[in-house]
């Protein structure tokens, strides 16, 4: 049987594979794909959600769901550099959309379909948690209700790619994060920078992707995307961030977790929007968050590879 999920995304380049791997992967019941702004505007990222189902021929199946047009607190910071200003690196941007969001908000369709299905719902969630905080707060009792949030952010114990501390999903909208880490989830799993930098897309795997259109599109949308990591690190690839955080709720052997206390800094000149791991328990609080420390990333990108090949 399927497990039901909601997938809340940003749809920036490495949203967008995620999304084909999570629709691919016929793993799922997708109940919905949330929008939120990050990467690119709340229109924006609502706009690449359809044309990506439009291009995977999903966009009659899976609903979408706009939410946050903003973080909780703070002014949108948008990642143009990384994914162009339309998100998708410039890929897609003369496909004539026809799906359109549904009326009802993100944070009202998580709410319901947790309700509706107690302990059965898991959420992954690829972008700013805004969507997920506002939730939260208009349920107080939603949290108990949700069988695991997955979540691709944060770092633990490396650099951040905004900040030298943070990590952008963190650093867009820190407060968010913060909530949602200290909601009362049965079980909350980080994949921070510490795995996705590992699982690194190459033009040789592009290469193998047998689906012309889709290999198109793969290369197409991720050229400058690999420029700019190359610029950065020094290494020919991208990481697959937001795919990986699928990947895990496909198969969860694909990582290797522990038990931490996290939190996250949200008043700091400096460190605003790191993600604190408490490794030694020097604040002996109760472990909150399931953190990827590895990940077998030859089986992830096996993985990739032949779901989009199906």
């Amino acid at each position: 049987m399927s497990q039901k999920i909601i997938l809340d995304v940003d749809t920036g380049i490495d949203d967008a594979l995620g999304i084909i791997l999570a629709v691919k992967s016929c793993e799922f019941h997708i109940a919905g794909l949330t929008t939120v702004n990050g990467n690119v505007s709340l229109e924006t990222a609502t706009l690449n959600t359809c044309k990506i189902l439009q291009l995977i021929n999903a966009d009659h199946d899976i609903p979408v769901y706009k939410g946050a047009s903003a973080p909780l607190n703070r002014a949108p910071y948008f990642e143009h550099r990384i994914h162009g200003e339309d998100g998708l690196g410039g890929a897609l941007r003369s496909m004539k959309v026809t799906k359109q969001p549904e009326s009802l908000s993100a944070p009202d369709k998580m709410i319901n379909e947790v309700n509706a299905h107690p302990g059965e719902v898991t959420l992954i969630m690829t972008g700013p948690l805004t969507n997920l905080a506002l939730a939260i707060e208009k349920a107080p009792d939603f949290p108990q209700k949700v069988k695991e949030v997955i979540f691709m952010g944060g770092v633990v114990s490396g650099p951040g790619n905004v900040t030298p501390v943070a990590e952008y999903n963190m650093f867009a909208d820190p407060e968010a994060a913060k909530v949602v880490i200290h909601a009362d989830f049965p079980r909350t799993t980080l994949v921070g920078l510490d795995v996705t930098r590992k699982a690194l897309l190459k033009k040789k795997h592009i290469d193998q992707i047998t689906n012309p259109e889709l290999a198109h599109y793969v290369r197409d949308s991720t050229r400058d995307y690999m420029q700019r990591y190359y610029e950065r690190n020094g290494i020919e690839g991208s990481a697959l961030h937001d795919p990986l955080a699928v990947a895990v709720a496909i198969d969860n052997q694909l990582v290797t977790t522990e038990n931490y206390y996290v939190d996250i800094e949200t008043n700091s000149e400096l460190c605003d929007g790191q993600t604190v791991c408490d490794f030694q328990n020097r604040l002996e609080k109760k472990p909150n968050v399931r953190v990827c420390t590895d990940v077998d990333s030859e089986a992830f990108l096996r993985l990739f590879i032949e779901t989009f090949n199906a």
